[in-house]
């Protein structure tokens, strides 16, 4: 057993000393962390047993504490930006270290005051940093089923893939590119419906409820466009797909299914190249 940089971990007290205590994974043990004064708990002696998180002080050395930060290595919460500097930012995670951003690790420019998800890792000289890239550190074992209704934050949109959403800011979710409508933004909050659940835990979402639930919505939006365009839309449901997409942000279904409620409650009509607000008996 050794002692982790970055985690919660139970040390025994192998020493005392004015300026506080001396830990180790077990007595007689070389490797061993101080716990300053500060944090000792009244009452402590040898041989007891404290649990302590352990990362690297303002000068680099190894340190310990009783403090509970908002992470551990390998996990991921949402933080806030305390200060920005040359190198990166710093963020707030409940130590009297602020915890370190470095720019290669920001996935877009960040300022005082934003919060955001992050994960923890160890880099290669052993200190402990923040990272925007959270992907591979989400969870995959979300309580979640079909058609819950969920929140998340969206850190990644890709033209490929669609957009990587973090739902309650740990949980892996992809909305694709087939749902993805109306102004979706890396950085911004947003709620969803699951639509399905892979196997291997990871969520698809969708920002539009069920075809059935939509199909009001939707006609309303197309007579909205209408009334923008004039009383008449120069496209019908015959067009293509991606003219339908661009103009409505609605799929050429949705988009059928909508006019055709229109239909229905005869507000409008179809003409050869486009679909106007039906006229009034007069």
């Amino acid at each position: 057993m050794q002692i982790e940089v970055g985690k919660r971990q139970k040390l025994k007290v192998i020493k005392k000393v004015e300026f506080g205590v001396y830990l180790a994974p077990g007595v007689g043990g070389e490797e061993r962390v101080l716990l300053p004064a500060k944090q000792v708990p009244a009452g402590c002696s040898v041989g007891d047993e404290l649990e302590v998180f352990v990362y690297r002080d303002s000068k680099d050395r190894l340190i310990s504490t009783t403090a509970q930060p908002a992470l551990c290595v390998g996990e991921v919460a949402q933080l806030t930006v305390a200060q920005t500097g040359k190198v990166g930012a710093f963020l707030s995670w409940g130590l009297e270290k602020d915890l370190f951003l470095p720019f290669r690790e920001q996935t877009r420019p960040v300022k005082a005051g934003d919060s955001f998800p992050v994960a923890l890792y160890v880099d290669k000289s052993g200190r402990l940093c923040a990272t925007m890239k959270i992907y591979h550190y989400l969870r995959t074992d979300s309580p979640y089923q079909k058609d819950d209704k969920v929140t998340g934050y969206l850190y990644e949109i890709s033209r490929q893939f669609g957009a990587f959403v973090a739902v309650d800011d740990k949980f892996s979710a992809l909305i694709p590119p087939r749902e993805m409508y109306g102004q979706l933004q890396a950085g911004s909050r947003i709620e969803a419906r699951v639509a399905a659940v892979h196997e291997d835990g990871k969520l698809v979402l969708s920002v539009r409820d069920k075809a059935y639930m939509m199909i009001g919505k939707d006609a309303e939006r197309v007579m909205e466009a209408i009334e923008r365009s004039g009383g008449a839309l120069p496209f019908n449901d015959k067009a293509a797909p991606e003219l339908i997409r661009a103009k409505m942000q609605m799929s050429k279904n949705e988009f059928k299914r909508a006019v055709g409620h229109l239909l229905k409650e005869g507000r409008v009509e179809i003409t050869e190249n486009g679909i106007r607000k039906k006229q009034e008996a007069g």
